[in-house]
C-alpha cells in the first residue's frame, strides 16, 4: 500500500506540512518514492497565476535542449527556482543535475488565443518534451501548466523534502498540496508511475490497485485525445476518467462515482435519475473500476475530494476547520497537520460518498450516490 495526504488552506503552506504527515504514516509506505502536486501557489508565483510553469528533472544536456526548444516556440523565462543541493544526495536519492521549476511568458502570438486553444497547445508541448526526454533519457517532464508545480523523486519523502530545501524556502508554497508516499511494487521505479497524476487542471492520487486497468486504458486510448497516454501506473486512469467526465461528457463531480462505481440492482432502479444513470452506466461500462481504491483528487476550481470503491479496503479520513482541511490515509496524518481541529467532526467516506471541500474551504460537503443529481444543462 501507499499513503496519501492532501491539504487545502486559505493561506499558502509549505510542502513540508504534507511530507511530515506522510512521515508519521511511514508504516504504510516504504520510503521508496514521493510525489508532490501543488496548485493555487503562493510566494513569488502569487502574481503570475496565468504563466505556465514547467516542472521536471533534467540533465545539463537536457536543459540545453529544453532551452533551445522553448526559444524556438517563443517562450521567455519569467521566473525560476534554483534548488541549492548538497554535493552528494542522501542515501536512496539519485544524483540529479537539475530539478526545474520555471515560469514562462507566453509567446506573443498566443495573446489572442482562447483558453481552450492554450490548454490544447500546452498539453501538446508537454507531451513533445516528454517524448524528447524519453528518447535521450535527459528530461523527465511532470507538468506544464499555469499555477501548478509538481515534484517527484525516488527516496524517503521527508529526506527528499529536506534535500531540496523545501523546509527553508519560501518560494514553494501552495494553498492546495497533494502528496503520496510510495510503496514500490515494481523492481524499477519509473517516476512517471508516481502519483499524483495531472492532466489539464485535473489531478488524482490513489492508494490501491485497479485490476480493471486494461479495459479502461483501451476505452481511453480510443477517445482520440492525445493526453490519454503514459499508463505507467494503473492508477493514472483515475485522472483521465475525471478529465473525460468533465471535458467530454460535461458532467460535474457528483457523477464521478456513478461512472467508476455505478449503482446496481434496486439502488439503481429506484434512483430519481434512473434513466440517466442507466444510460451512463451502459455507455461508460468500460470505465468501471475494480479496487480496492481510495482516490483523492483536485479540480481546476480548487475543489478537493475523496472517494472510495465498494470494497472500502483502503483507509481515508477528512478533518479540519473552516479555512483549512486535510485528507489523509490515517488519522495520525491529520493530527500532524491540523492538531487543533474538532476531531468529533472527522469524516471517513463510505463507498457511496463523495466528500468535497470546495474552493471556499469552509466545510466538508457529502454527495451520496443515492441522492437526486443536478442535471447538466
Amino acid at each position: 500500500m501507499c499513503r496519501l495526504f492532501a491539504i487545502t488552506s486559505e493561506d499558502p503552506v509549505s510542502p513540508m506540512v504534507a511530507l511530515e504527515a506522510l512521515d508519521v504514516m511511514r508504516e504504510g509506505h516504504d520510503g521508496s518514492g514521493v510525489g508532490l502536486f501543488l496548485r493555487d501557489l503562493g510566494g513569488p508565483f502569487e502574481t503570475m497565476k496565468d504563466a505556465p510553469i514547467l516542472s521536471g528533472i533534467f540533465t545539463e544536456s537536457g536543459l540545453r535542449r529544453l532551452d533551445v526548444k522553448m526559444m524556438e516556440k517563443g517562450f521567455i523565462t519569467k521566473y525560476k527556482i534554483s534548488f541549492k543541493l548538497d554535493k552528494s544526495p542522501p542515501e536512496g536519492v539519485p544524483k540529479r543535475d537539475v530539478y526545474l521549476v520555471r515560469a514562462y511568458e507566453y509567446p506573443e502570438e498566443w495573446e489572442e488565443w482562447s483558453w481552450k486553444r492554450k490548454q490544447a497547445e500546452l498539453t501538446r508541448i508537454r507531451l513533445e518534451l516528454r517524448a524528447m526526454g524519453e528518447e535521450k533519457k535527459d528530461m523527465i517532464v511532470f507538468s506544464f501548466w499555469p499555477d501548478v508545480i509538481m515534484i517527484k523523486e525516488i527516496g524517503d519523502p521527508l529526506t527528499v523534502g529536506r534535500y531540496l530545501k523545501l523546509d527553508t524556502t519560501q518560494d514553494i508554497r501552495a494553498r492546495i498540496i497533494m502528496a503520496q508516499g510510495r510503496q514500490n511494487t515494481n523492481y524499477a521505479i519509473n517516476l512517471y508511475a508516481c502519483h499524483p497524476f495531472f492532466l489539464q487542471g485535473f489531478s488524482t492520487m490513489t492508494n490501491g490497485e485497479n485490476t480493471a486497468f486494461i479495459p479502461i486504458r483501451e476505452f481511453l486510448q480510443n477517445r482520440g485525445f492525445e493526453g490519454y497516454m503514459g499508463f505507467q501506473s494503473d492508477s493514472e486512469v483515475f485522472t483521465h476518467i475525471l478529465h473525460y467526465m468533465h471535458k467530454e461528457l460535461d458532467l460535474g463531480l457528483e457523477f464521478y462515482k456513478h461512472i467508476i462505481t455505478p449503482l446496481e440492482g434496486g439502488a439503481l432502479s429506484s434512483h430519481p435519475n434512473h434513466d440517466l444513470l442507466t444510460h451512463l452506466k451502459q455507455s461508460c461500462r468500460r470505465l468501471i473500476i475494480d479496487g480496492p481504491n481510495c482516490v483523492i483528487g483536485s479540480l481546476p476550481n480548487h475543489s478537493l475530494f475523496m472517494v472510495q470503491d465498494r470494497k472500502k479496503l483502503r483507509p481515508g479520513v477528512i478533518g479540519g476547520r473552516p479555512g483549512i482541511y486535510a485528507f489523509s490515509s490515517e488519522i495520525c496524518g491529520l493530527d500532524s497537520a491540523i492538531s487543533d481541529r474538532d476531531k468529533s467532526k472527522d469524516f471517513q467516506p463510505m463507498y457511496l460518498d463523495t466528500a468535497i471541500v470546495g474552493p471556499d474551504r469552509q466545510e466538508v460537503q457529502i454527495c451520496r450516490q443515492t441522492e437526486r443529481l443536478h442535471l447538466p444543462h
